[in-house]
C-alpha cells in the first residue's frame, strides 16, 4: 500500500457530505463503493475503511473550526435502508495487523473527537439511525448525545462481531454500552451474541437509543430535536470562521519536513527524531489579532503538524519503535503564546484551539512507540510543550553548557496550561498523573509557574527522569535509545500502556487500555485471522474452524 495521506479537503470527499441549515448541519455518510484504500476491496452497504474516517475526522475538525454558527449535527446517511455495515470485513481480512490495530486506534480517537465536541464545544452531535447500524456502525451511532431510530420493522442496531467474526467491537463499543448508555450488563451480553440486533421499542427500553420514531414523523422529529440541541449552545451565531488550509509538508525516504515540526527517520536504530518548533515570528497582541491570524497562530499550526506527524509515523513507519522528542526555540514565546490561550479562553476559537492540543497530545500518549524527551541548550520545553516531556516515558536533561554552543544551559518553564488545560484520558493532568504519590511535588510545581528550572532544580523537582553533563550526555543518551530499541516491541507496548495512565480509569482509559489491547491480541489468533478462521471464511457458507481451547 502507498503512503497513507491524512490530509483531506470537503472538495476531495469520496465518502461524506455536508450540509448545513443555520444552526444546524448534517454530516451524510454516503460511502463509494469503489473508493477504498485497499485496491479489489468494495465498500459495500456503507461500510468503511480508513479512508472513509480519515473523511470523517477532517468534517469534525472543519465543523469545529470553521463554522461557529453550528450548534447541532447530525449524523445520518443517504442510504435506503442502511445506516452503516460497520468495518469492511474484506478490508479487515487483507489488512496487516498493524493497519488493523491502527486503524481501530484511529477511529476510536475519531469517535472521541466527536464526543469531545459534544462535552465541550457546545456543538452537540444527533444521530438519525434510518436503517441497520451494525457493528461499527452502531459503534458510530453511540458516539452522539442523542439517538433517534426509525420504527420501520427493519431499521435496528447491533454488535454482531462476535458471534460472525470471532473478534470484538473494535472502536468502544463493549464500553459505550455499559460506560455511557448504562445498558445493563446481561442484556449487553444478550444484545453482542445476537446476530440480528435489536429494534423498535425494545432498542429504547434497552437503552440502546433514545427514541424511536415512525416513518411519517421521523424527519420532522430529528430537525425539531436538532434546532432544540442548537438553540442551547453557546457558540456564536453570528462568529467568522476560520479556514483550515493544507499544511505546508514535504516527505522524503528519511524525513518529514512541516513548517514548525521536523522529522528525521533513523532507520538503523528504529527510531524517529520529531522536534517541534517554538514560534519563529511575532504572536499576536490581543484576540483580534488571534483571529486574524486563523490557522497561522503557532498553537494551532504546530498542533496541526505535529498531529499529521504522528499519524504519518503510526501507519507509515512501524518499524520505527521509539520517538525521541526535542523542541528548539524560545522558551518564553512560547509561555506568551500559552499567556493569549489562557487570557482568552473564553472565546469559542480560542478553547478549540486548546481542545484541540489536548487531543494532539492524547494522540501522543496512546501511539504505541517509546516516548523520550531531550532537553538540550537551545530548547523550549515551556508550557504547552513541557507536556511533550511529560508524556514522556522517560525525560533526560542536559546539565550546565554545551561546548561550542552559543544557547545557555537547558531549562523547563511550566505556565498555568500544564495544571489543567491538557487533560489525559483518565481525566488527570500529565503533572498530576506523575505526582499521583507526591501531592507535594504538584504544590511546588505550581509556586514554579514561570520560572526558569536549570536541570538540577528539575531534576529536584521530579520533572525529569535523569540529568547528565556534557561528559556523560552522548554515551548515556546513545546506550538509552539503543537499549530502548533493542527490546521487544510487543512487551514494550504493553508496558508502557499500562504505566502511561496511572489513577482512576474513566470510558477512555477502559477503551483504550483494556479494548485495544484486548483486539490487538485477538485479531493475530487463528479463530479470526487464521486461513480457516471467521474472517476469512465470512460470506463464504463454510462454517469457521475455531480451536475451541480457553486460553
Amino acid at each position: 500500500m502507498t503512503r497513507i495521506d491524512f490530509q483531506t479537503h470537503p472538495s476531495r470527499y469520496r465518502h461524506w457530505k455536508l450540509r448545513f441549515d443555520g444552526r444546524v448541519a448534517e454530516l451524510v455518510m454516503d460511502v463509494d463503493p469503489a473508493g477504498s484504500l485497499f485496491e479489489g476491496v468494495e465498500l459495500k452497504l456503507n461500510s468503511y475503511d480508513l479512508g472513509v474516517d480519515i473523511e470523517l475526522a477532517d468534517a469534525v475538525q472543519r465543523l469545529r473550526f470553521e463554522h461557529p454558527e453550528v450548534g447541532a449535527v447530525v449524523l445520518r446517511s443517504a442510504r435506503e435502508g442502511v445506516f452503516c455495515a460497520g468495518a469492511n470485513i474484506r478490508m479487515l481480512g487483507r489488512a496487516s495487523h498493524v493497519h488493523k490495530v491502527n486503524f481501530c486506534k484511529f477511529t476510536n480517537e475519531t469517535r472521541m473527537s466527536i464526543e469531545d465536541a459534544s462535552a465541550n464545544s457546545g456543538q452537540s452531535w444527533l444521530c438519525a439511525v434510518n436503517g441497520t447500524a451494525a457493528g461499527g456502525g452502531y459503534e458510530l451511532v453511540l458516539t452522539a448525545e442523542h439517538i433517534i431510530l426509525v420504527d420501520d420493522r427493519r431499521s435496528g442496531v447491533s454488535l454482531p462481531e462476535t458471534p460472525l467474526l470471532a473478534v470484538l467491537p473494535g472502536t468502544g463499543g463493549l464500553t459505550r454500552l455499559t460506560d455511557k448508555r448504562r445498558v445493563r450488563r446481561d442484556l449487553a451480553d444478550l444484545f453482542c451474541t445476537t446476530e440480528e440486533g435489536v429494534r423498535g421499542k425494545r432498542a429504547v427500553q434497552w437503552r440502546l437509543v433514545d427514541e424511536v420514531v415512525p416513518p411519517s414523523s421521523f424527519e420532522a422529529t430529528v430537525q425539531a430535536r436538532a434546532r432544540e440541541t442548537a438553540a442551547r449552545s453557546d457558540r456564536p451565531a453570528d462568529a467568522r470562521g476560520i479556514v483550515l488550509g493544507p499544511l505546508q509538508r514535504s516527505f522524503t525516504d528519511d524525513a518529514a519536513t512541516y513548517s514548525h515540526v521536523r522529522v528525521a527517520l533513523h532507520r538503523a536504530g528504529r527510531r524517529a527524531d520529531i522536534t517541534v518548533l517554538g514560534p519563529q515570528a511575532a504572536l499576536p497582541a490581543d484576540l483580534a489579532g488571534i483571529h486574524a491570524a486563523g490557522d497561522a497562530f503557532w498553537p494551532l499550526l504546530v498542533a496541526r503538524e505535529l498531529d499529521d506527524a504522528i499519524l504519518h509515523l503510526r501507519l507509515n513507519e512501524p518499524d520505527l519503535g521509539v520517538f525521541v522528542l526535542r523542541t528548539e526555540g524560545d522558551p518564553l514565546s512560547v509561555l506568551a503564546a500559552d499567556a493569549l490561550l489562557e487570557a482568552h479562553g473564553s472565546d469559542w476559537l480560542v478553547r478549540e484551539m486548546r481542545h484541540y492540543l489536548k487531543r494532539v497530545l492524547k494522540r501522543l500518549d496512546m501511539t504505541a512507540r517509546s516516548l523520550i524527551a531531550l532537553i538540550e541548550p537551545g530548547s523550549c520545553f515551556a508550557g504547552t510543550l513541557a507536556e511533550l516531556a511529560f508524556a514522556a516515558d522517560r525525560s533526560v536533561m542536559f546539565s550546565g553548557r554545551r561546548s561550542g554552543d552559543t544557547h545557555g544551559p537547558a531549562a523547563m518553564f511550566l505556565s498555568t496550561l500544564n495544571f489543567g488545560a491538557c487533560p489525559m484520558a483518565n481525566g488527570l493532568t500529565r503533572l498530576q498523573t506523575r505526582f499521583l504519590g507526591e501531592p507535594g511535588s504538584l504544590a511546588a510545581a505550581l509556586e514554579k509557574t514561570g520560572t526558569a528550572l536549570n536541570a538540577e532544580a528539575a531534576d529536584e523537582m521530579s520533572l525529569v527522569t535523569q540529568v547528565f553533563d556534557e561528559v556523560d550526555w552522548d554515551d548515556e543518551v546513545r546506550m538509552l535509545l539503543e537499549a530502548r530499541a533493542s527490546f521487544s516491541p510487543d512487551a514494550l507496548t504493553g508496558m508502557e500502556a499500562n504505566l502511561r495512565f496511572a489513577g482512576p480509569e474513566t470510558m477512555e482509559t477502559r477503551i483504550f487500555g483494556r479494548l485495544t489491547a484486548w483486539q490487538n491480541w485477538i485479531f493475530q489468533r487463528a479463530n479470526a485471522v487464521g486461513e480457516t478462521g471467521a474472517l476469512g471464511r465470512y460470506g463464504s457458507g463454510v462454517k469457521p474452524d475455531y480451536d475451541w481451547r480457553r486460553t
